[in-house]
């Protein structure tokens, strides 16, 4: 189990199967009047019952949250919230609810309350990314953190493996950036390799017996560790990979993490030797990049950016985006070395430096 309480006290932080059913006592602490229950469009039964759940307080559902947050989406939500009268919103889902909660909170000053369904960690960080015109841009604000997180292990019971492998792989990409990060600390550097090490531990379990909901709420705890150091230092090469692809392609945001993180890890890794070698305790593995694409191979994981439909003529306009305004990287970020990584995702080969 891992300790929360000194690290999450700007947030009200709860685990616990079943947990969502006291939904209503937590948006009432929270100073929630009418709050607006919001999922995607195949979650909808989800925010049915939440909203059965708040009883007088929900102020409708709104079911149309898309991956990567999309401006046109969030004023559609907007309009729905001004008109039910709605003070606060109860997001129920994975990073895509999360950021429209986000989005609508940063908009309205709305309260926040998540209940994640993935892993992905959004609800513990102050950042939001909102995609506009095909282009994905990275805003970050303390006052996007929602006030309120519950993690229900029964919520993440039914989460298809496939999903939970890649939204896990999602999660665990903050922690590995986290170690090299410009700003790291001690704190964050260990907040991370816990979360790491949950995940190692946790998904070969959950794999064998999906409905366990003790090796479920670890995982949950893996997640809230690597999101909150989201929140805590920047991010790198990774991330702006990820952005580029999803923004530009539409990709599906967890698929594209969990390829494309062996990539970025091999790729930093001669620049980043000292920061990564705890690696090596959490996968048992010399070489830590080949040791995270064995683990995602493991456990099913996709491992070619062309199973997205990503074509390889795709690759030099991703590479020269991805290479325009790039992140602070602790190794220098070149075309020819991004195209080259961006091969290896896409035909799913193995990493290398």
């Amino acid at each position: 189990m891992l300790d929360i309480d000194h690290l999450a006290s700007d947030q009200t932080v709860a685990f616990g199967a079943g947990i969502r059913r006291k939904a209503r006592d937590h948006a009432d602490a929270a100073g929630c009047g009418r709050v607006l229950v919001l999922t995607t469009p195949h979650q909808s039964d989800l925010g049915l019952e939440l909203a059965e759940i708040l009883g007088p307080m929900a102020a409708g559902i709104f079911s149309k949250a898309a991956m990567h947050t999309p401006t046109d989406v969030t004023a559609e939500a907007l309009s729905h919230l001004q008109d039910a009268g709605a003070d606060s919103v109860l997001s129920v889902g994975g990073g895509s609810t999360i950021g429209l909660g986000k989005a609508i909170s940063l908009r309205t000053g709305a309260r926040q309350i998540a209940l994640p369904t993935t892993y992905a960690g959004s609800e513990c960080t102050p950042i939001l990314g909102q995609t506009e015109n095909g282009v994905k841009t990275t805003i970050s604000d303390p006052k996007l953190r929602p006030q309120v997180v519950l993690y229900d292990a029964e919520l993440v019971a039914t989460l298809p493996v496939e999903m939970t492998v890649t939204s896990a792989f999602n999660a665990m990409a903050h922690a590995v950036e986290a170690l090299y990060a410009k700003d790291r600390n001690e704190a964050a550097t260990q907040l991370s390799l816990d979360g790491l090490a949950a995940f190692r531990r946790a998904l070969p379990e959950v794999l064998a017996d999906p409905t366990d909901l003790s090796a479920r709420q670890a995982t949950q705890e893996g997640a809230w560790a690597c999101g909150t150091v989201l929140g805590q230092v920047g991010m790198a090469l990774h991330h702006k990979l990820c952005h580029t692809l999803g923004g530009a392609l539409n990709l599906p945001h967890a698929e594209t993490h969990t390829i494309i993180l062996p990539h970025a890890l091999a790729y930093n890794a001669p620049a980043a030797a000292e920061e990564l070698a705890p690696l090596r305790d959490v996968f048992g593995q010399d070489d830590p990049a080949r040791a995270m694409w064995d683990f995602a191979a493991s456990l099913g994981a996709p491992m070619a950016l062309k199973d997205l439909g990503v074509t390889e003529g795709d690759l030099d306009r991703m590479a020269d985006l991805a290479t325009q305004n790039p992140y602070w990287n602790p190794r220098k970020i070149t075309a020819e070395g991004i195209r080259a990584l961006l091969h290896r995702a896409w035909a799913g080969r193995p990493p290398q430096a």
